[in-house]
Order: C-alpha cells, then structure tokens, then sequence
C-alpha cells in the first residue's frame, strides 16, 4: 500500500475547473483513447486544441485543428499541454519532433505504456515537464481509472491541468513513486481482462450447471455489471458488500468457501499481479 509520502490526494473540483477554462491542448494521436479524451476537453468553456493523426477520421470542428503531421504545426503554437497518445513502439519515431514545446509553461502528458519519464526525458531533457499516465480501457467509455506520476518540473497548476484532461475519461489517482506504476499496471490497467474472464468463466459454470448458453452469458455479464455498479455506489467495503449477499450455510457461503479456499481466487490473483508487475519492469 502507498504510503503517505507516494500517494497524493486530487485536487478540488472547482480549482479543476478554472485551471480547464481557456486551455489549448496539443494531442499527438487520436485513437480510440486520444478521441475519447479529446470529446470530453471540447465541452471546456474556450478550450482550443490542434491534432496531429495521420490515419483516423477526426471531427476537426468546434475549436479544433487538425494536421496529418507534426512538422505541420504552427510556429507560433504555444500549447499548455502536450498529450502524447500514440503506441509505445512509435515513440521513438514521434516524440522528438515535439521538442520544440518544451517550456515552462508546457506540460507533457504521456499515456504509453511502459514508456518511462526517464526516456522521456532522453528524448525532450530534463527541463521538460512532464507526466507519466497509466490510463485503462473503460476510458473509452468515460469509466476508465487512470495513475498519474510527475516529475520536478511540474507545477501544481500542471499537476491540476493533467489531471482534468484525465478526468475526461474517468477517474484519477496520483503517485510521487514511479516504481508503483508497475503494479498499477498489472492492477488496473490489466484488471479489465481479469474482470472479462471473470464473466466468461462464470458463463462457462453456468452452462456447465446446465444453463442455455445464451442464458447464462446474459446474466454473467449482467452481474459483474450491476455488481461494480453496485460497489461504486456503495459506501461499504466489498468484504461488506460480499457479505451481505451470503447467507449462512446458504448457497453463495458455499460456493465462496470454495473460492476463498486456501488454494483459490486470492493466492492466484496474488501470483497473477505479481507475473503482470514483473512483466511490466521488464519491458520497462
């Protein structure tokens, strides 16, 4: 667990909302990720952006410019933020030729994965400003959860800025160790295939009880659905949650007895988090 010293709570709404007004963002790809954000900055009173994307349609409207390639952009272009949307293996490629941004009052805001804040810095130096983010995909539909971590360069206001372009997206968390982002990834970043093979393993028992297929795919999907619903509603832990829905000596009791067994679901997600947290080291 994040001590106090690693773990930074978020700002407040309204000091968000006046560090939005008036922001010209500069997004470097706009995929599924960089158009989910990019819907979410259009609704700021005065935001004004330019978009560098070779291949995907992108609605240039609405205070919107956009360029099929960075060496296109304006001279006079001064962004209050750059955010970095592309893959991770087009870095080295894409991230040199915004050098030119780098400023005191430019933040970078990277979302690839595994790209540190080091090779960051090896590619704008170390006067840059800049944030390392380690989004999920529910982002794609504004759910997503997304860790930030910083480097010394960045002010409080760009601290705030970054995290409200995030918050585009779903919510944000912020870290001062960027060790951490390791297990974050394994964590959250990875977690919505663990929760997807949840759903399919549960559809699987079902059919395996005797469920139509389509029956039991239905009501898996539908209560890992309503459950997280149900947990992000709720003020209760979800040892609390999980509780409620267990009589004693009833039916869910015994199936979590076999679940919470000695050799069941928390020593294997242990292991799992820990294989995805050393993968993530590696490839870092």
């Amino acid at each position: 667990m994040a001590n106090a010293r690693q773990f930074v709570p978020n700002l407040k709404l309204k000091e968000l909302q006046t560090m939005s007004d008036g922001v010209t963002v500069l997004l470097i790809g706009c995929g599924k990720m960089g158009g989910a954000m990019l819907a979410g900055w259009r609704t700021w009173p005065g935001f004004s952006g330019a978009v560098v994307e070779p291949k995907a349609p992108v609605d240039s409207g609405g205070a919107v410019t956009l360029y099929m390639d960075g060496a296109d952009l304006p001279a006079d272009l001064q962004p209050d933020a750059v955010v970095v949307a592309v893959k991770p293996q087009e870095m080295d490629k894409v991230a040199p030729v915004y050098q030119r941004f780098v400023r005191p009052e430019t933040v970078f805001l990277s979302i690839a994965a595994g790209k540190t804040i080091g090779s960051f810095e090896g590619y704008w130096g170390k006067d840059a400003a800049i944030v390392r983010a380690m989004p999920n995909t529910p982002a794609a539909v504004g759910r997503g959860v997304t860790v930030l971590v910083a480097n010394d360069r960045v002010s409080a206001d760009q601290r705030g800025l970054c995290q409200r372009l995030l918050e585009a997206v779903g919510s944000v968390e912020w870290v001062e160790d960027e060790g951490l982002l390791d297990a974050v990834t394994a964590v959250s970043g990875g977690g919505p295939a663990y929760v997807f093979l949840l759903i399919e393993a549960l559809a699987d028992a079902g059919v395996a009880a005797g469920l139509p297929r389509a029956l039991s795919d239905a009501i898996a999907r539908a209560t890992v659905e309503g459950s997280g619903e149900l947990s992000r509603q709720s003020a209760e832990a979800p040892e609390t949650l999980r509780k409620n829905v267990m009589s004693p000596d009833g039916t869910t009791a015994e199936a979590v007895r076999v679940l919470d067994a000695a050799d069941g679901i928390r020593p294997l997600f242990e292991r799992a988090i820990a294989a995805a947290t050393k993968r993530s080291r590696e490839l870092a």
